[in-house]
């Protein structure tokens, strides 16, 4: 629903793309395609259209799984690729409904860039996204991103451009995040998030460390954790005492997070960043602290990130 030009609320049809991910009518979408629809139907070509229920959805990823009831004739499933082995200047191929009414597609390019990064439609900042020069319009979300072979590599989602159509500048969320995600959305409806507890911590830095006298400038001082979190169980320490440090309160004595499995980190978005990107709930982190001066290693599992 929208406001016209005279504040009257109206219907509005919106238009997307995507792909059939199996013979038991899953197709794979962006979730902002879906986002607030009553009503969702999928056209394969001109011959044949079908409703469609949203099974699983994610907002952080900009992912959405579809389940169509067709014959089992009219799905063709597509191929997942690899996402982690990409290398810039490769060939990519996209395929989708270019402002809702050029079905079916299809523009050429390279892989531009790899590891971008793009706020989702929850706020949150989506890492290891692929950038591609091949054509890519409104309309064109949710549809596939293949290789050479005609597999999946990742799932066009967002374009940069400053007259809202191509500029050459075009985005897909990398397909081993989807496959990371599938065993959830199927079985659940929603992806779990890997969420170790940081509420809130200081990025460390060259100046932050002199005035406070840090033993380390990089790195992440833990000012408060969230209670019952992962890292609050593990035994990590949030900040224990504040001072005044010229006309600011700073909260320190906390424990100082620098790696993850040996992953160095230098700010919070890079450690959310890499918990999800590369684990799943369940999934064992082992994390490098300096605590008192002394270096030393917490093992702590990932659990479900709490919905508020």
């Amino acid at each position: 629903m929208r406001q016209d030009f005279f504040f009257n609320v109206v219907p509005e049809e919106g238009s997307g793309s995507g792909f059939v991910l199996d013979k038991e009518g899953h197709i794979l979408t962006n979730y902002h395609v879906v986002e607030g629809a009553e009503k969702i139907e999928v056209a394969f070509g001109d011959q044949l259209t079908a409703p469609a229920t949203v099974v699983g959805s994610d907002a952080r990823n900009d992912v959405a799984l579809l389940k169509v009831e067709v014959p089992q004739a009219a799905l063709a499933p597509v191929e997942l690729g690899e996402s982690d082995t990409l290398k810039v200047g490769q060939w990519a191929i996209a395929i989708g409904n270019p402002f809702g009414q050029f079905g079916r597609t299809l523009t050429t390019g390279v892989i531009s860039a790899l590891g971008r990064s793009l706020q989702g439609p929850d706020g949150r900042t989506i890492s290891g996204v692929i950038q591609t020069d091949a054509a890519i319009n409104k309309g064109n979300s949710g549809g596939p991103l293949l290789d050479s072979s005609g597999r999946v590599i990742g799932i066009n989602s967002a374009i940069f451009s400053p007259t809202g159509t191509s500029a050459g500048v075009g985005f897909a969320m990398p397909v081993d995040t989807i496959k990371r995600m599938l065993p959830d959305l199927l079985a659940l409806g929603r992806y779990r998030h890997p969420w170790l507890g940081v509420r809130y911590a200081y990025n460390i830095t060259p100046g932050l460390a002199e005035v406070l006298k840090l033993p380390t400038d990089t790195g992440l001082l833990l000012v408060q954790l969230y209670n019952g979190s992962p890292l609050e169980g593990a035994g990590v320490l949030g900040a224990q005492r504040e001072e005044v440090i010229g006309n600011q309160r700073v909260y320190i004595g906390g424990d100082i997070l620098i790696a993850a499995d040996g992953q160095a980190v230098g700010n919070l978005d890079q450690l959310e960043a890499l918990i999800e990107g590369n684990y799943r709930v369940g999934d064992s982190v082992t994390l490098t602290l300096i605590r008192s001066g002394q270096t030393m290693k917490v093992t702590v599992e990932l659990v479900e990130e709490p919905n508020n």
